[in-house]
C-alpha cells in the first residue's frame, strides 16, 4: 500500500512512496519521542509486522510526518496512534540529521525533530499489536549496558541517539 510523505528531491520538498524513499536512502523529514517518567525511559519493540527493523526494541515512537503537518503535531498524533498516549507535553529538543542501514535494502536518512515527555505519572498504555508488540521501561544505565552488549536488538537511530544525542533526548542530562 502506497503512504506519501515528505522528502527533498532535488532539494525541494515533496511527497514521495516512504517504501520508495526508504528504499532509496533518500533524505526526508522524520519525528522522535522520548518520555521519561522516575528516572526511567519508555522503549517499544516494533512489531513483527514492520517493514524494516521489525522486533527492534526504539524509543517511545518514531515517524514521519503527513504533508504540511506540524512536527510537534505528527509526535502528538502517532504517541495517540502507537501507544494511546494523549495529553502529555512535549518539549522540543531541536533537529538532528542521521544516515543508517536498516536493514531490508532500506535506508533511513532522516531529519529528526527530537521531542521529550516528562512526566510524574507513567501513562496508561494502549499499544497499536500492528505498530508495537511490547513495551518497557528502562533505566538510561541499563539501556546503554544493553545496546553495548546486544546492539542487534535495538535500531539503528536508537543506537544513534545514545551514542551521539543523549543530551538532547534524555531530560535528565539536558535540563
Amino acid at each position: 500500500m502506497r503512504q506519501d510523505i515528505p522528502c527533498w528531491v532535488g532539494g525541494t520538498l515533496r511527497p514521495m512512496d516512504k517504501i520508495d524513499v526508504h528504499r532509496q536512502g533518500l533524505r526526508h523529514p522524520a519525528v522522535s519521542v522520548f518520555i521519561q517518567s522516575g528516572g526511567q525511559i519508555l522503549l517499544q519493540q516494533r512489531a513483527r509486522t514492520k517493514y524494516h527493523s521489525p522486533e527492534q526494541w526504539a524509543n517511545a515512537c518514531c515517524t514521519h510526518p503527513h504533508w504540511g503537518e506540524a512536527p510537534v503535531d505528527c509526535a502528538a498524533r502517532r504517541l495517540h496512534e502507537e501507544l494511546g498516549i494523549t495529553g502529555l507535553p512535549l518539549s522540543h529538543r531541536g533537529q538532528i540529521e542521521y544516515r543508517a542501514d536498516v536493514g531490508s535494502g532500506m535506508v533511513e536518512h532522516e531529519v529528526v525533530d527530537l521531542f521529550v515527555a516528562k512526566t510524574a505519572d507513567r501513562p496508561v498504555l494502549r499499544p497499536d499489536p500492528t505498530e508495537v508488540m511490547a513495551t518497557r521501561w528502562i533505566s538510561v544505565p541499563a539501556l546503554q549496558h544493553e545496546i553495548d552488549t546486544t546492539p542487534g536488538r535495538f535500531t539503528p537511530w536508537l543506537r544513534i541517539y545514545m551514542a551521539q544525542h543523549a543530551a538532547r533526548v534524555l531530560p535528565d542530562q539536558a535540563d
